[in-house]
């Protein structure tokens, strides 16, 4: 990746043949007589394990060839020392670039994921420095790479839909949040909800292909198996890339049963340094979504 790109997809390609024939032999093998089961088994389990993080590793080479193709630095480790290189408002803005990577309809959805975090603050100075608990930032920061993973696989069916003119044409607001499973990173109706400027005199036809009227349209179950992380790999590398970012959470069983967070660390953040660390998180979600395919196109490892 560093030294010859152009061979990245190559030599991607060459180790998920290794792996699917690592995986094809050891379906094949007969197990052992029942006093070696147990040793056949926990081998099998590592020989497993070491597969998940092979493909954890190309999928994340994946997204990191993303950024560099889009020219985009990404954030490094986040601390609360007084390093200035550290924080992320002393970053060059890319914002324009985290932008580009979208649909103009995507686009507009991340929009009002930005000011649905940031509130009434976002119509003051951006270069204000706000104190947020870390473990909040690490919060928003695992949602929004779940919400970009959500929008990038939405977008893709909205825009075939579109292309193949089978976009539905009464795309009513369903109100149907109520049967949404809990998801303990993110809220699902507060990520697609729909602004009260939707109601503008932009006409139906207007409305109806909108990425997001349609995610309104579309019922419970697949609403759900969109927010849905396919992959345990994808799962695991969000947690990883979340914690290469803030660490590991310092929480704690207090005596009552409750968490504990007293040891969180508050770090300095302008609304501006916000804004990108958001924008990355979306895309890096989006980045992992089409990685995921990828790697799923030469090797299944997507479950149900």
């Amino acid at each position: 990746m560093q030294t010859h790109p152009h061979l990245l997809l190559a030599a991607i390609d060459q180790q998920l043949e290794r792996l699917q024939s690592d995986r094809d032999a050891q379906k094949e093998e007969t197990p052992p007589a029942t006093q070696d089961l147990l040793l056949y088994r926990r081998i099998a389990e590592v020989k497993a394990k070491e597969r998940q993080g092979a493909l954890e590793e190309i999928i994340y080479c994946l997204i990191v060839q993303k950024f560099m193709e889009n020219d985009i630095s990404m954030i490094p480790a986040i601390s609360s020392s007084s390093d200035p290189n550290s924080e992320v408002h002393y970053w060059p803005n890319q914002e324009q670039k985290l932008e580009a990577i979208h649909s103009p309809d995507a686009l507009e959805m991340i929009q009002s994921h930005l000011t649905l975090i940031l509130g009434e603050r976002i119509v003051g100075p951006l270069d204000t420095i706000v104190q947020i608990s870390k473990l909040k930032l690490g919060k928003l920061y695992a949602a929004s790479i779940m919400y970009g993973y959500f929008l990038k696989r939405v977008d893709q069916r909205f825009q075939l839909e579109r292309t193949m003119k089978t976009l539905p044409t009464d795309a009513r607001q369903q109100r149907i949040f109520d049967d949404l499973k809990a998801n303990p990173l993110w809220d699902l109706e507060s990520m697609v909800q729909i602004s009260s400027d939707d109601d503008g005199s932009d006409g139906e036809d207007s409305k109806s292909s909108r990425l997001r009227s349609y995610v309104m349209y579309l019922d419970v179950e697949a609403l759900q198996r969109y927010a849905t992380i396919r992959s345990k790999e994808s799962i695991s590398l969000i947690e990883k890339q979340t914690q290469a970012l803030f660490g590991r959470p310092d929480i704690r069983i207090a005596e009552d049963g409750s968490l504990d967070t007293s040891n969180d660390e508050l770090v300095g953040i302008t609304f501006s340094g916000l804004t990108m660390l958001v924008l990355e998180a979306v895309a890096f979600g989006s980045f992992l979504w089409e990685a995921e395919s990828y790697v799923e196109s030469k090797y299944h490892s997507v479950t149900n």
